[in-house]
């Protein structure tokens, strides 16, 4: 087998090389994240309080309503969270704890029986 010359080595490892890196507009590298839009804001989420930390104590009050839209709306502006999801009874819900959301749970009958952040 034939030895490549060392100039010609040296070509074939700038060519592969010069493909790891990315340059913008400028000629500045680019970062990936620069080209990646943000998500999009949760629902309701332009009205929440600076913060964003649920306190479910602002939200007792809600205890015993129907889990209208308005309310749940209320109910997350009042306990300062960015979210708010209903979990109805018997419904499977994840378990992984999220400080801005406040959770409303639902009997059968769509009345709020719990608050609670998380």
């Amino acid at each position: 087998m034939r030895q490549l010359s060392s100039g010609l080595w040296a070509a074939c490892v700038a060519v592969l090389v010069s493909g790891c890196s990315s340059f913008g507009p400028q000629g500045r590298s680019a970062s990936p994240a620069a080209s990646v839009p943000p998500p999009p804001p949760a629902i309701g989420a332009s009205t929440a309080p600076v913060g964003g930390t649920c306190s479910a104590q602002g939200a007792q009050s809600f205890v015993g309503q129907m889990a209208t839209a308005k309310a749940t709306e209320q109910a997350r502006v009042r306990s300062g969270a960015r979210m708010a999801r209903i979990v109805r009874a018997g419904q499977p819900a994840t378990t992984e704890y999220l400080a801005d959301r406040l959770n409303l749970s639902v009997d059968q009958g769509g009345k709020i029986v719990g608050v609670t952040c998380g």
